[in-house]
């Protein structure tokens, strides 16, 4: 769904902390085109009406639009991706699936009291263009959080990509055994990172949505790949490969 000329807030590439089991990330309030899951709820109420509704209310919600600062060449950040079963080993001969957890900030819920104030987890007031939103967790675990391609999330780049930004694909590192629990175990402390996320391709598919298939810049984009596991399947050697710019393909 398209939410046109709206103010949001835009998580994509966005820093949270972890508290009670919910990521608090502190996003960009937009103002413009976004686009979103329906999430239809209630009498003719989605994702626009609760929109709609937030800005008399106290409250935002984060949709998605192309995120700038990922943009080739002078984009601060790139797409890291972190590799599922499909492209485990796209550039070495043998590799391991990302084990992490990531937070999903699409139709979360952000806060306007929070635009210029302090909030946990960040020692500097926010500025009066960023809200906190409230974001679920996504993990290995879940069927619609699997993808054959693995999930990308975003990462510091410089001209070339870091392979230190890789680690943040074990973020709430989950073991395989862990998903045989009716409550999967999060690896993560209060306090602690968690990077924003989606399934891979997941931002391409929304971009070329929202602006068309022409339109979409071209992208930092870096491949993390586990070049070795522990016990628990753990990656505890990254490698990356950087594939910017990289044009979207848009069908």
């Amino acid at each position: 769904m398209i939410l046109e000329d709206q103010s949001y807030a835009l998580c994509a590439t966005a820093d949270c902390f972890n508290y009670n089991q919910v990521a608090y990330c502190k996003c960009d309030v937009l103002r413009g085109d976004s686009i979103s899951e329906p999430f239809d709820f209630g009498i003719n109420q989605n994702v626009c009406t609760l929109n709609q509704d937030g800005k008399r209310n106290g409250y935002r919600v984060s949709t998605f639009s192309y995120p700038d600062d990922v943009e080739s060449p002078d984009g601060k950040k790139a797409l890291y991706t972190c590799p599922g079963e499909a492209n485990k080993s796209q550039f070495i001969n043998f590799g391991h699936p990302a084990r992490g957890t990531y937070s999903q900030c699409d139709g979360g819920l952000c806060f306007t009291s929070t635009r210029g104030r302090s909030f946990p987890g960040f020692p500097a007031r926010l500025r009066k263009n960023e809200i906190m939103c409230s974001c679920p967790y996504s993990t290995i675990c879940e069927n619609l959080s699997e993808s054959p391609q693995g999930y990308q999330i975003s990462g510091a780049y410089n001209g070339q990509c870091s392979v230190q930004e890789c680690s943040k694909c074990n973020s709430g590192a989950l073991s395989e055994s862990d998903c045989n629990f009716p409550n999967p175990i999060i690896q993560i402390a209060n306090g602690d990172d968690i990077p924003v996320g989606a399934p891979a391709g997941t931002p391409e598919i929304l971009s070329c949505l929202l602006l068309g298939n022409d339109n979409v810049p071209d992208s930092n984009s870096c491949v993390c790949q586990c070049e070795s596991v522990d016990a628990k399947g753990i990656c505890t050697k990254w490698a990356v490969f950087d594939e910017s710019p990289l044009p979207a393909v848009c069908d």
